[in-house]
């Protein structure tokens, strides 16, 4: 019998100072933001001054606004710091309950202020635009014409404080979700194509999807959803729960519907959340075209779930260590100047990022831009998973964003929503790709990179629009008073496997549980943004790269943007108009004809 070694993940306590995020940049210590808590709960009882004096005049109007952002201002690095903590190691109780506490804390405040918007709204009209017409109130103009928006949708005092109160409770099924995914649950191990036996965690699991051996591959897919399938009845309690809180918000505010009140803040229409799964749908085809690629050139009698993210070519070995996968990124993003390469470099170079996988941790990859800190980037990355420097470049994206946002906007306007957000960091996908094909050896590698290129298009404008049209579906049945059952979510979840996956693809009875396991799902109707984002990243990377200056000033014109507009209308003026199809029709042509040229050079 072959003796194999059993390889753990590390504890947090044995990984590399060098190889994690310098949170001392948010406080120096614990003790520091225990300190940070204590004024902050003395200070937040300061919002009782301004109670009643907003309609007074614009100096009591824009005096209740700046505290306001001082107070936010706070509370954003207190609540980076104890979130950042929990990630490192989702079991060490002493970060969770400094988040619980920060929750806490975090909801009172939001008691304390309660009164701000419907005190604001109840000022007249015409008062309160001659109010944002003096200087000293400059600052929130913007804010109060945002805020106005929302006049129909605002509740009374009174109910804008009992809505305030169930913040920490609103938040309860996606810590739940967590906890179980991350942390309770146990996958075992699974022998790799070493012969190591290693431990199957959320994390690990596509580094398994990934290995050539196919029995590798499948056994990693059984094993690991055994867990999904043994739970199953909690995972759906618990993302009905998640649906029912935000018909429950909606209704209570009187939206239309709870998709209408997510892309409202953004103020998207409908039309676009309908007009992409409508657009993906009739390009579903060229997906068919790709899954039967797959099967031919692997050889293979039926084709699964996990078969789709192996490399076609999984006999070509393409190995990045950490300084390796920085530089290839940094060189790829050459196109957007000297600036952009020269921080972004000092950056993942140094501290800002926590790089690799240990026991406990948070699994998935993000970035984390801090108005007082460092735009942090979370990554478990595994040199021997080419998807992971796409990962980097993807959250090095999101985390430039926030350099020039915070260089360029104040505080109250620097955070970008997470529609622009995907933008940028795709962007940065699409050139990486470029910058790797025009560096390809061979024909082999050159196909291998396409694949490389079909597979992020297909994760993140096809993949994701599925989940979209998901979180559509399973809302709009609550909706309308029908039960989310474990029997009804993978229904629904099923027809949609079958309907995006194909009639010639084999769909393993475990995998209509993976709409329980996707954590987007607990921030419903976020997933679309990767598909409109990747979207027009395609757009504006093809007119970054075959323009000149003026473009790549209206580029990182949008990366300085932050929130100063409106999503819709930063992308408008930097070249790309997202209320029409084009922009998707436009990256599914592009997806048909790589397969059609990866077919060729197979």
């Amino acid at each position: 019998m072959t003796s194999v070694t059993a390889i753990q993940l590390p504890e947090r306590s044995e990984v590399n100072e060098s190889d994690t995020w310098d949170l001392t940049k948010l406080f120096p210590d614990d003790d520091a933001w225990e300190q940070a808590f204590k004024e902050f709960e003395v200070k937040i009882s300061g919002y009782a001054r301004f109670r009643g004096t907003l309609g007074k005049s614009a100096a009591e109007l824009a005096a209740c606004l700046d505290f306001d952002s001082s107070v936010d201002r706070i509370a954003e690095r207190m609540g980076n710091y104890a979130y950042l903590k929990t990630v490192e190691n989702q079991a060490n109780s002493v970060y969770q309950r400094m988040m619980g506490r920060f929750q806490n804390i975090a909801t009172r405040a939001g008691e304390e202020a309660s009164y701000i918007r419907p005190e604001i709204l109840a000022i007249p009209d015409e008062k309160l635009a001659e109010f944002v017409s003096q200087p000293v109130l400059k600052l929130h103009a913007l804010a109060l014409e945002r805020l106005t928006r929302y006049k129909p949708f605002t509740l009374s005092e009174k109910e804008e404080q009992l809505l305030a109160m169930q913040g920490e409770m609103a938040g309860a099924t996606s810590k739940i979700f967590r906890q179980l995914h991350d942390v309770d649950l146990k996958f075992g191990n699974v022998i790799d194509e070493n012969g190591e036996s290693v431990e199957l965690t959320p994390s690990t699991f596509s580094q398994f999807l990934i290995s050539p051996d196919r029995e590798i591959r499948k056994t990693a897919f059984h094993q690991f959803y055994e867990q999904f399938t043994a739970h199953e009845n909690t995972l759906a309690a618990t993302l009905s729960g998640s649906i029912q809180k935000d018909i429950y918000y909606a209704r209570a505010r009187g939206y239309k519907s709870a998709l209408d009140q997510a892309l409202f803040a953004d103020n998207v229409p409908p039309t676009v959340y309908d007009s992409l799964i409508e657009s993906v749908r009739t390009n579903l085809p060229a997906l068919y075209k790709y899954y039967d690629l797959r099967k031919r050139k692997m050889g293979l009698d039926e084709i699964h779930h996990y078969d789709t993210y192996v490399p076609i070519l999984s006999d070509i070995e393409v190995k990045h260590d950490w300084d390796e996968a920085v530089d290839v990124v940094c060189q790829s993003l050459a196109p957007l100047g000297k600036e952009y390469c020269e921080v972004l470099r000092e950056g993942l170079s140094g501290r800002w990022c926590d790089r690799y996988p240990n026991a406990g941790k948070q699994s998935g990859a993000f970035s984390y831009g801090t108005y007082d800190g460092i735009p942090y980037i979370m990554m478990n990355y595994k040199p021997r998973v080419l998807n992971d420097v796409f990962t980097l470049t993807h959250e090095a994206g999101h985390s430039m964003h926030s350099y020039y946002s915070i260089q360029n906007q104040p505080y109250e306007y620097y955070n970008y929503t997470i529609f622009v957000a995907e933008v940028a960091s795709t962007f940065n996908e699409q050139l990486l790709t470029r910058h790797m094909l025009e560096n390809a050896e061979d024909d082999r590698l050159k196909a291998y990179l396409i694949n490389n290129e079909i597979d992020g298009i297909r994760g993140t404008i096809i993949r994701q629009t599925m989940f979209a049209e998901f979180e559509k579906l399973t809302h709009e049945m609550a909706e309308a008073g029908e039960p989310l059952t474990v029997d009804s979510l993978k229904t629904s979840y099923g027809k949609l496997l079958a309907d995006y996956f194909g009639p010639e693809f084999m769909i393993d009875e475990e995998l209509p549980l993976e709409c329980m396991r996707i954590p987007h799902f607990y921030r419903a109707f976020y997933v679309y943004k990767y598909a409109t984002g990747l979207s027009a990243a395609i757009a504006l990377s093809q007119r970054v790269l075959s323009g000149g200056e003026q473009e790549l000033e209206e580029y990182l014109s949008f990366l300085k943007g932050g929130c100063s507009k409106y999503p819709l209308d930063l992308l408008r003026d930097a070249g790309v108009d997202l209320e029409s199809p084009a922009p998707v029709d436009t990256a599914l042509k592009r997806f048909e004809s790589l397969v059609d040229e990866l077919d060729a050079l197979l």
